[in-house]
């Protein structure tokens, strides 16, 4: 015999009753801020008007003042409760309902007062809409209660069938919000992943270039340690031998960066054979940003040769570029300026627009693709810093920090 409906309805029983009552997620009006601050203000004074008039219905049934007052505070404390404590809500409202009955004079329809079963209508419609379906199937069985023992016989189906109406419509409000909940769940998700991806391809496409400027510069020591024996004069057997080492350990590390980084590569990415671009391109990139109609300013300060090395220099010739795609595609028509200052140690580079002609579509990192996540992995993969971010005139900015040795030493 399978237990488990029978342990999951009796745990539903004892959280109707007695267990804990989990407050809701999101408040009743967090969808409007600005009303919600008027809320609770609000709440309390119906709560002080529908206590005065269940208090004068009740006096003119003629309770004794105490009895009116206890009776109309058991009214309105299942609405004060609802908010925050929906079940401990319901719990008065079913109290009310089964203490507030005998009181009515025989000429009534009803075994309650207006404000009682109206209220009574607004626990319900909101409990049956935030508890899981256990609950709720105790909490319409257990209401049915004082309908079938208070109710007249020509009242109790009507009431039945609105409890009945109230149940359902509150199973499918709570499973459409789940659902959405769940969909809004999975879309964060997707964007976290697809940032994700984006970071990767982007380290990916970085990790490429810095191999092939990385094995130029090694094919270049091998070449000059296996012909420094023949171009140099007087060169002893040791310092051969050692010029033979120093080329068979610059081709090793080739073959173990070509077997190490291989997988970067994908099928249908061949090995670019064409020289990376440097400072010296920016000039070239600039006047072909100018010819497109994009007003540029270049202020690149001197450098003396050697001084950038070539990993430095390729991430400030694509952060220059991401930089000027992303000023003519954000603000068509904007004066951009391109500084690039070479320091003792690290290099500085600058982007900066005008505020754009049309201000309805301001620079934004959100829907700006993935050029802000490309510029920022070249920057902190060469132990630099990248910052971006909207000017107080309205324009924009990226800017970079590239150290030229990662371990902090002057090159």
């Amino acid at each position: 015999m399978n237990r488990q409906p029978i342990v999951v309805a009796l745990r539903a029983l004892r959280q109707t009753l007695l267990g804990p009552d989990a407050r809701p997620e999101r408040p009743l009006l967090a969808r409007w801020p600005r009303l919600a601050r008027y809320a609770a203000p609000a709440g309390l004074l119906a709560a002080l008007g529908l206590f005065w008039i269940t208090l004068t219905v009740e006096s003119n049934w003629g309770l004794p003042p105490p009895i009116a007052l206890l009776f109309a505070a058991m009214t309105v404390a299942p609405l004060l409760a609802l908010p925050r404590r929906p079940l401990l809500a319901w719990r008065l409202g079913l109290l009310a309902l089964l203490v507030c009955t005998f009181n009515a004079p025989d000429d009534q329809a009803w075994p309650w007062t207006p404000p009682l079963a109206l209220g009574s209508v607004v626990v319900a419609a909101v409990v049956f809409a935030r508890v899981d379906r256990p609950v709720l199937g105790w909490l319409v069985t257990i209401s049915t209660v004082p309908v079938l023992t208070l109710v007249d016989a020509e009242n109790r189906a009507a009431v039945l069938a609105l409890l009945g109406a109230l149940a359902i419509v509150g199973d499918l409000i709570r499973r459409n919000r789940l659902s959405r909940r769940a969909l809004a769940a999975q879309t964060e998700l997707s964007e976290r992943e697809q940032e994700r991806r984006a970071v990767l391809e982007e380290r990916t496409r970085i990790a490429r270039e810095m191999h092939d400027v990385v094995a130029h510069h090694m094919s270049l020591i091998a070449v000059q340690a296996e012909t420094a024996p023949y171009r140099l004069t007087d060169v002893s057997a040791p310092a051969a031998a050692e010029f033979v080492a120093i080329a068979g350990s610059a081709r090793d590390a080739l073959t173990d960066m070509r077997r190490l980084l291989g997988v970067l590569r994908s099928e249908s990415a061949g090995p670019q054979i064409a020289p990376q671009p440097d400072l010296a391109d920016l000039g070239a990139m600039v006047d072909t940003a100018r010819r497109a109609g994009l007003p540029v300013t270049l202020d690149a300060g001197p450098a003396d040769d050697g001084q950038v090395p070539a990993p430095v220099g390729l991430a400030a010739y694509r952060i220059v570029q991401e930089g000027l795609a992303n000023a003519a595609r954000h603000a068509a028509g904007a004066a951009v300026r391109v500084t690039v200052r070479p320091g003792r140690s690290t290099l500085t580079v600058r982007v900066q627009n005008a505020p754009p002609d049309d201000v309805r579509a301001p620079h934004s990192e959100a829907g700006a693709g993935h050029g802000l996540t490309g510029m920022r992995e070249r920057a902190t993969s060469l132990g630099g810093t990248f910052t971006a971010g909207q000017l107080p005139d309205g324009g924009y900015a990226v800017a970079a920090e590239l150290p030229y040795d990662v371990e902090g030493g002057d090159r």
